[in-house]
This record gives C-alpha cells, sequence and structure tokens, in this order.
C-alpha cells in the first residue's frame, strides 16, 4: 500500500486536514505500506514555502514520520513529459476564454438554472479562428476533452459510485501562462509515484471521476478511493482555513496532547468513542477504514480539550520526562508525576504543582485560630490519618469545614491533589510553616 497526504501550503493546518493526514498514515502503517507527503503548491500566488515547512513540524508533533515527501513545484519536468504524452493523442484542445468570459458564461447558465459546464466553444473552433486569436494576443489554456460516458467505481467509505463526465465541464491542465493545474499535477503524480489508496474528504468525490478518466487517458490504472465526510464545527459549519478553523498550531499552542488529536480523529465518524489510554499502536492495530460512516460528523474545539486532559492523567512518567525537563523540571520524578497528573488540564500545570510544593508560598488564610491547631496536631502526628482525625477531634469540623481551610494555607488554590500527597510532596515542615501563614 501507498498512501498519500497532499496538503497545500496555502494555510496552517486544521483539524479536518489532520484528520486526513491520520487516517492516511494509520492505514500505511497497519498495512506496512508507504506514508507519502506531497506538497501541492500549484497555486503559486497563494502557495508560501514556509507553510510547508509548517506542515513537516505539525506532522512531526503528531508523531506522524512520513516515508516519502514530494514537492510539485520541484516536478514539472515529470509534468512536461506526460503533457507531451497526451498532447500527441487527441484528448487535449487549446481554449480561449479570458475568466471574465468564463465568469459571464457560468452566470448565463446559473440565470437559465443550468448546471456551470463549459460548452466547449473552444473545441469547435476552426483552425483560422485559433490563429486569429493568437493573433490578437490571447495565450490558451489546456483543456482534457472528457470521455462520453459513465465513470463506475466502488468508494472504499461509501460504497458503489457512478458520476456522468457528460455532466461536468472539462478540466483545465495547464494554464496560459504555462503552469500546470492541481487536477493535472496530482493525476501524475499519484500515477508516477504508485499511489495505490487516496483517500481524501468528500469534497473530491465528484473530482474522482475526472481524475479516473484522465489516468485512463494516461495509460495509467487508477488506485482504489475512500472519501470520508467533511467535520463540522460546533455549529454545523464546515471545517475549513477560510473560515478560521482551530489550526494545529492553535492547539499545540493551547497545550493539547497530540495523542489526543489522534485519539479523537482516528475515532470521529466510526461510533466509537475515543479511548484517552490508547497508545498509537493501539491506533494502528484497531484502524479499519470501513468503520467510518457517512453522516458529517460534529467536533467541538473544546471536546479536544476535554480529552486531552484524560490523555494526560493517563500517561506515564516516561511518556512526559524529556518534555518535563525541557520546561526545566529536572527535578520532577515519577512519584511527583503519579501524584499531580490526575490534576493537570495541561503539562504546563505541572509546574504551577512544582512551584506550588517545592517553592516559597503565600498561604491564603481562612481561619488562623483554626489553621494554628492543625498546625500545632500536624507537628504532633505521625501520619496524615492521625493527623486529621485529631483535627476532627479538636475542632469539631468535618467535610468542606475541615478541609478547604487546610487547602487555602497549603496550596492558594481550591482544588488540587488530596491533601496526604500534598504532605508527602512539600514536607512536613513547609506544611506547618503555612499553616502558620508564614511564607515557604
Amino acid at each position: 500500500m501507498r498512501v498519500r497526504f497532499a496538503p497545500s501550503p496555502t494555510g496552517l493546518l486544521h483539524l479536518g486536514n489532520a484528520r486526513t493526514a491520520i487516517v492516511n498514515w494509520l492505514a500505511a502503517r497497519q498495512a506496512g505500506g508507504i506514508f507519502l507527503l506531497r506538497i501541492d503548491d500549484t497555486d503559486i500566488e497563494r502557495s508560501r514555502p514556509e507553510l510547508a515547512l509548517t506542515i513537516d513540524a505539525d506532522l512531526a508533533w503528531l508523531g506522524l514520520d512520513v516515508d516519502e515527501r514530494a514537492v510539485q513545484s520541484q516536478r514539472t519536468a515529470v509534468y512536461e513529459r506526460h503533457f507531451a504524452g497526451l498532447a500527441a493523442g487527441d484528448r487535449l484542445y487549446p481554449a480561449y476564454e479570458t475568466p471574465e468570459e468564463l465568469a459571464a458564461m457560468r452566470q448565463r447558465l446559473k440565470d437559465k438554472n443550468l448546471p456551470p459546464r463549459y460548452d466547449r466553444t473552444s473545441l469547435r473552433l476552426a483552425a483560422a479562428d485559433r490563429q486569429r486569436l493568437e493573433a490578437e494576443g490571447r495565450k490558451p489554456h489546456w483543456r482534457l476533452r472528457l470521455s462520453d460516458r459513465r465513470i463506475d467505481f466502488v468508494d472504499r467509505v461509501r460504497g458503489p459510485q457512478r458520476i456522468d463526465l457528460r455532466h461536468l465541464s472539462d478540466p483545465v491542465l495547464r494554464r496560459a501562462d504555462g503552469s500546470f493545474t492541481y487536477t493535472f499535477a496530482s493525476v501524475v503524480d499519484d500515477l508516477d509515484l504508485g499511489v495505490t489508496e487516496v483517500i481524501r474528504g468528500e469534497d473530491h468525490l465528484t473530482n474522482t471521476a475526472v481524475q479516473i478518466d484522465l489516468m485512463e487517458a494516461l495509460g495509467g490504472r487508477p488506485p482504489d478511493f475512500g472519501h470520508l465526510p467533511l467535520i463540522l464545527d460546533a455549529g454545523g459549519q464546515k471545517v475549513s482555513k477560510r473560515l478560521g478553523a482551530a489550526t494545529l498550531a492553535d492547539l499545540r499552542e493551547q497545550g493539547v496532547e497530540p495523542l489526543a488529536i489522534l485519539q479523537v480523529l482516528a475515532a470521529l465518524g466510526t461510533g466509537r468513542p475515543a479511548c484517552a489510554e490508547a497508545t498509537l499502536a493501539e491506533l494502528v492495530a484497531g484502524f479499519d477504514l470501513a468503520a467510518f460512516g457517512t453522516a458529517q460528523p460534529r467536533l467541538a474545539t473544546a471536546d479536544i480539550a476535554r480529552h486531552s486532559a484524560a490523555v494526560l492523567h493517563h500517561l506515564d512518567f516516561v511518556s512526559v520526562q524529556a518534555r518535563l525537563e525541557g520546561m526545566g523540571l529536572a527535578g520532577l520524578d515519577q512519584p511527583f508525576w503519579n501524584a499531580i497528573r490526575a490534576n493537570l488540564e495541561r503539562l504546563e500545570d505541572a509546574g504551577l504543582w512544582w512551584s506550588i510544593c517545592q517553592e516559597p508560598l503565600q498561604p491564603v488564610i481562612e481561619d488562623s485560630a483554626y489553621l494554628a491547631t492543625a498546625a500545632n496536631l500536624l507537628g504532633q502526628s505521625s501520619s496524615v490519618e492521625a493527623w486529621l482525625d485529631a483535627l476532627k477531634e479538636a475542632s469539631g469540623r468535618k467535610g468542606k469545614a475541615l478541609f478547604h481551610p487546610l487547602r487555602l494555607a497549603l496550596t492558594a488554590r481550591e482544588r488540587g491533589p488530596d491533601l496526604g500527597t500534598l504532605l508527602a510532596l512539600m514536607g512536613k515542615d513547609r506544611a506547618v510553616m503555612r499553616l502558620r501563614g508564614q511564607v515557604a
């Protein structure tokens, strides 16, 4: 199996892009195949080289290793060769309409409630007419004359599909400036790079028939296709770059765990809940493209953030140790991690609890007399349980009235690990000083 993820460097990757990458990567890894990253930068005006680098960085952050990499702007010679071969036949023809003329043609068809299909005016031009237009300074773009037939294929997500090419416009393969379009470059690359399976969003479904026709015109064998339903946000809008969808860069900045994104997007649309304990290897083993339905799933960024916290609560110390050291928390060891992880929303919060337990803190004193009693009893007690029992008896308190003032004095926080765990992390001497209202 050879699959490809083919983003355009015209914006940052969002969750829809990430899902396509994840599904392709999982399919390749499960089959022992090749995961190809192809940078589709045929849109010269909008493509930005620096965004191609962010795509590499985003995939690396997710843990999706790339086996092969191709950049369309570096493959012009390949496209020239295939274009020349196609031009030797009878399927290409020059077209001379300007963008304004094409827009007017589409509007006329729209006004008549007709599909905006190119009417092949240029295909019917006589040689003398073409010569006249070129003498006037018009440079042709080149279209593929689509076959007069229906295309049948079995989509690996959506099942049997039939698309009538007679209802579609002949696609432009080469622009008037000589550059190649996405349609042509993508098809040539899929054939030339040996892609065996194309898994992408359902917005490319109609394109598939055109691409199959072009592949066969080039003498190639089309790959299998699978089209995933598009992701909707919480408001029911399609997730897209142009509508300001949350990007992977946004989520990384918010402290979302990459494993959480993998788990959520691998399960989205399958009817299975995302499992916060699933490892990357388990996601590979459990992957099944046939499990994806055709309904458009909804996904809110807040759902990913909540799932990310659950993932963090299950991560072992080894998996986060290097990142903690990179945050300057080299002294944070496994017992400390095990004690605090269930109270974290982001890994960065570990630094807060390290500071609370290991660095001077101004306690919040809610009841100084009660806390003074607590400090005296803590100094005399052999265990946390004995201390709390003695404090209950001495104060007559229980529940929140017993614990809340202690937590505020010890941590200056409303919530956190249980008091026994906190005392073990900060030490009895520091705890006694804070209970007495001292910075410690």
